[in-house]
């Protein structure tokens, strides 16, 4: 039968292939128009074909749970189990992201923890944008970088139970694997070399500030006495103006309080020499 997995396959973890993912999902896949049409027949040599075609990543979608060509050629691979340097090259794949994809969750479904350590970190250094369709049937977007590390983090991914696979730090622990050499090591080697480089510098600038007998706030003290001079000899002009100011508007105002007591009085004068 068509949906039948191949007779020399190799059992992954004690069962079927297919069985990895869960049989109501392979039910929708097997009644799929994309199984029926794209997947029928398909070996191992037109499954790259067909992996160059995806447009996006993503598991089912919708209220009727439909899935995407990617869930499908997933499980057409558990189907026909090829071989495991054609899922290599898959992952080193560098033109072609989705056939990157592809290949790497096979490699985590059906690969041992070494492997998937082995093949799935160095592509924790690529960046480029994928397009995710979520259940609702919208569209995403996920980085290269993401999505290996939720493979190798996430116990579900693309509603795909993933198989459990050892923590890292067990494995080096047990000198299974090498430890895990940063990307941006390099980065901070280089920092460090700088700063190196120009703590000599500095310390024979300070050196020299110190050969010259001269101390290095002198000057800005001179400066500061000078300036303290001028503002107080500016100060002291201010307030003379200031009380020479005050004292000509007290003699004018006295000189017209006089002005006004004089004018009074004459008029008082004329009041009375008039009455009388």
């Amino acid at each position: 039968m068509a949906n039948r997995t191949v007779n020399d396959a190799k059992s992954v973890r004690g069962s079927n292939p297919q069985y990895l993912i869960e049989k109501i999902i392979r039910a929708r896949i097997y009644d799929s128009k994309y199984w029926k049409e794209e997947c029928f027949a398909l070996s191992a040599e037109l499954l790259v074909d067909k992996a160059m075609e995806l447009k996006y990543v993503g598991g089912v979608f919708g209220g009727n749970i439909k899935p995407t060509p990617f869930l499908c050629l997933i499980l057409k691979m558990l189907q026909i189990q090829p071989e495991k340097d054609i899922i290599v090259e898959f992952i080193k794949n560098e033109e072609f992201k989705y056939v990157r994809a592809l290949g790497a969750f096979y490699m985590r479904l059906v690969g041992n923890p070494l492997e998937c350590y082995k093949y799935l970190e160095p592509l924790l250094i690529d960046c480029r944008k994928l397009r995710k369709q979520n259940r609702q049937g919208h569209f995403e977007l996920l980085h290269m970088d993401e999505f290996v590390d939720d493979l190798l983090r996430e116990e579900r991914m693309f509603d795909i139970i993933l198989p459990r696979i050892q923590k890292r730090h067990v494995l080096e622990e047990n000198n299974e694997i090498e430890p895990k050499i940063s990307a941006l090591d390099d980065d901070l080697d280089e920092e460090v070399e700088k700063s190196d480089e120009e703590s000599p510098k500095r310390t024979t600038k300070d050196k020299k500030s110190k050969s010259d007998g001269k101390s290095p706030g002198k000057s800005d003290k001179g400066l500061i006495k000078d300036w303290d001079k001028k503002y107080r000899s500016s100060r002291r002009d201010r307030d003379h103006e200031k009380n020479k100011t005050t004292r000509d508007w007290d003699r004018r105002s006295r000189s017209r309080e006089r002005d006004r007591s004089v004018t009074v009085v004459t008029m008082v004068n004329v009041i009375i020499s008039y009455n009388l």
